[in-house]
């Protein structure tokens, strides 16, 4: 069951991912507005637009980078007047974790991340499921579209064929080839945005949560991303949901996962984050 706000903890910043709009999140920002929240879905930048718009017309997405992602969400968290919870999906839930190094919010919630630089090893799903825009060095800066068939691959193989359908229709936009490029080569480039300083202890706390069916982020990616702050001393979380796939945040049951991030997210914030409990001046 949800949390409602406690304090200064009353705002949720949610990110999408890649091949995502803001959209993805119309149930998670439904059921959190619902328990008193305020809660915020900024699209990436150039893409607050409707899903159809950015089919018709993918300009606004081939140019954006991760560093430009990254800026524009921070810029939008340092404008609330507290810190918020910050919770991401894929791609998304890897620029929450470049704001968390940042210092930025009160608790960070990672739901099927996309690695950030240190993660050695990608799953073949992985690669299978990027393969659509890394298959040519020409997508780099491209907005690569994906089809019917590479969404259920990728997003809705738990689904039946017509629920993965539809849920293309109305959530699936071209993807940013040059974001994922740089994830995926992000271990070959020492100034990558991809980086964080995973050894920090003075973080906010940091829960990643895993779907056991995804192909795109499978457990075991998760982990790896997890096992890279196990030299911090501040708090860091796994959850694994088992039989969930990487369209965790629509399909079937996605409530119990939502409240799960919010329990955690406010739990942590409230007791163990140094924006809300420590000394130090506001960011």
């Amino acid at each position: 069951m949800g949390t409602a706000p406690t304090g200064r903890v009353d705002t949720i910043v949610l990110i999408h991912g890649l091949w995502m709009t803001s959209r993805s999140w119309e149930h998670w920002a439904r059921r959190y507005r619902a328990f008193g929240f305020q809660v915020l879905t900024p699209a990436w930048p150039g893409m607050d637009a409707e899903v159809q718009a950015l089919r018709d017309d993918p300009a606004p997405i081939a140019g954006l980078t991760l560093g430009q992602i990254v800026d524009h969400y921070a810029a939008v968290v340092r404008e609330l007047p507290n810190p918020p919870l910050i919770m991401g999906h894929s791609f998304g839930a890897l620029v929450a974790q470049v704001l968390l190094d940042r210092g930025l919010g009160a608790a960070t919630v990672a739901i099927a991340p996309a690695a950030p630089r240190g993660v050695v090893r990608l799953p073949v799903s992985t690669l299978r499921s990027a393969y659509p825009v890394l298959r040519s060095p020409g997508n780099r800066h491209r907005a690569v579209p994906i089809t019917p068939d590479q969404f259920r691959y990728a997003f809705g193989n738990t689904l039946p064929r017509e629920e993965s359908d539809r849920a293309w229709q109305r959530y699936a936009v071209p993807a940013a080839g040059h974001v994922l490029f740089e994830g995926a080569f992000a271990n070959l480039d020492a100034r990558s945005a991809a980086t964080v300083d995973n050894g920090r202890d003075d973080r906010a706390p940091l829960l990643l949560i895993a779907g056991g069916a995804d192909h795109v982020s499978p457990p075991a990616l998760v982990k790896s991303n997890a096992n890279l702050y196990r030299k911090s001393r501040a708090v860091t979380d796994y959850q694994e949901f088992p039989g969930r796939s990487h369209f965790t945040v629509g399909e079937p049951g996605w409530e119990k996962v939502a409240d799960r991030a919010l329990d955690w997210a406010v739990e942590m914030a409230t007791t163990r984050s140094p924006a809300i409990v420590g000394e130090a001046p506001r960011w």
